[in-house]
């Protein structure tokens, strides 16, 4: 394995999380991005003198990988995790809350459902059915897949007002799908890791940097630090095996993919960390590829919306009965020095994602004032939107089935992104797991072969250079 090297496609957290475990491993490593920053979808704009991230992410004490590599890039200070899981479930009529006690799982959520206010007596009885279902259940299981979740607890009793005033909370920003059309496996997988795990699994996790610092900036200086080279807005249009038995990989500068320097770098492993169609492209060498495309995507919609004075206390908020899904507290993340800037985070978006930013505000204004009645006095200083169109897989029934793993067919190229096989949904944790995966499996597959002995060094009529990381043109206003 001496002297081999490692072309990393994609620089979101499953390509960053690959390089690492290569670079320690002493493998040499290429990390291309067509996009002029680290970090993938977990990025940050700036806006009128503000850090805004794209979207909310937030994380569970259970995504042990993707804090270990907030360790190792030395972030860790720069998230705050729940000291119980703790959430205020807000409606028009009323909020409740979801509070732990300190039982052992599973008695651990039984005090907080039994006073679950915003469900009936009977159906906050009958949730103990649901839950005994998802304790017995097997993701793995043959046929789960095929379920659809709606179907599976309606079968136990689970009535419309509790799969939207209950289960949806978890489920639907968890697997961005509509509730009764996720997939029964990834939600068993989410209820029975987070909620029904040891005690403390669920306890939420939030950013108090911007992403772009605490995924791309700190990843960028790890990787530096590591000796990975890394070259953003170098986008790879063609991966193709070379005849001494390692890859070809053709890379343009520009983060359009249509610069004016080319190159090739040939390598011994190639990981494509990259959204499941764009490795059925790159990867068209692989005689599955083309099913890998044929996981449909789902959009995510956030709302940012900036007061000119503060109107909850609460630094997040689940919402039912109401457009709003999840609330966050964004105004000390973005840099606001007055007034509250308020993030709404609509998973499962189909119904917003091509609504016009004034359709949105004339809904949402109003439908925020019902949760957050100061909101009522108060100014809005800005209204924007964010779009992610293609957010994630569609976690839908039988999507588990088109999954691949982290090795394919083809020796040398493996791939990588929370859309493969992790056994975890489409989130930061299973993003950082594939990548992991995807290293070992080229490690074992390099350990007993003879490197290319072409190093890593490009040809064509042009290096693609390194980029200083710029901000995404993400909103629209």
């Amino acid at each position: 394995m001496t002297g081999a090297h490692v072309v990393v496609i994609g620089g979101g957290l499953a390509g960053i999380s690959a390089a690492i475990e290569l670079r320690d491993a002493g493998i040499a490593v290429t990390l291309l991005e067509a996009r002029p920053w680290l970090g993938g979808a977990t990025c940050s704009f700036s806006r009128g003198g503000l850090a805004v991230d794209n979207g909310q992410h937030v994380f569970l004490r259970c995504c042990t990988a993707y804090r270990e590599l907030l360790a190792r890039m030395g972030m860790t200070g720069s998230v705050a995790i729940q000291d119980r899981f703790d959430v205020t479930v807000l409606s028009p009529g009323g909020q409740a809350r979801l509070r732990r006690s300190g039982l052992p799982a599973p008695l651990h959520l039984a005090r907080a459902l039994a006073r679950y206010s915003l469900l009936s007596p009977l159906d906050r009885l009958r949730v103990g059915r649901a839950v005994l279902g998802m304790r017995l259940a097997r993701p793995g299981a043959p046929g789960l897949d095929a379920l659809r979740l709606g179907d599976w607890l309606s079968a136990r009793w689970q009535r419309e007002p509790a799969r939207r005033r209950l289960w949806d909370l978890f489920v639907v920003s968890s697997l961005n799908i509509d509730g009764d059309e996720a997939s029964v496996a990834l939600a068993a997988t989410v209820i029975k890791t987070a909620l029904l795990g040891s005690k403390d699994a669920a306890d939420i996790g939030v950013p108090t940097i911007p992403l772009g610092q605490l995924h791309g900036q700190a990843a960028a200086g790890l990787l530096s630090r590591l000796g990975a080279q890394v070259r953003l807005g170098a986008k790879a249009v063609g991966v193709e095996p070379a005849a001494d038995g390692g890859w070809r990989v053709r890379v343009v500068s520009g983060a359009d993919g249509q610069g004016s320097g080319s190159a090739v770098l040939h390598a011994d492993g190639v990981i494509l960390a990259v959204p499941a169609w764009t490795a059925a492209r790159l990867g068209s060498a692989e005689p599955a590829a083309a099913s890998w495309a044929r996981l449909e995507s789902s959009p995510i919609v956030n709302v940012h919306v900036i007061y000119d004075r503060r109107v909850t206390r609460l630094p997040f908020a689940a919402a039912v009965d109401s457009p709003v899904q999840w609330v966050f507290d964004k105004t000390r993340q973005a840099g606001v020095r007055e007034g509250q800037y308020l993030a709404v985070s609509l998973s499962a978006a189909d119904g917003y994602v091509d609504l016009p930013t004034a359709a949105l505000r004339e809904q949402f204004l109003p439908a925020l004032c019902e949760l957050f009645p100061a909101a009522r006095e108060a100014e809005v200083r800005d209204f924007f939107v964010t779009r992610e169109r293609r957010a994630t897989f569609r976690q839908a029934p039988g999507c588990g089935g088109l999954r691949p793993g982290a090795a394919t067919s083809l020796a040398g190229l493996a791939l990588a992104g929370a859309w493969t096989d992790t056994g975890w949904p489409d989130t930061m944790e299973g993003a950082v797991r594939s990548g992991l995966t995807a290293a070992q499996q080229l490690l074992h597959e390099l350990a007993d072969r003879p490197a290319a002995g072409t190093g890593h060094q490009g040809q064509g009529n042009g290096q693609p250079g390194r980029a200083t990381a710029q901000a995404p043109a993400g909103a629209s206003s």
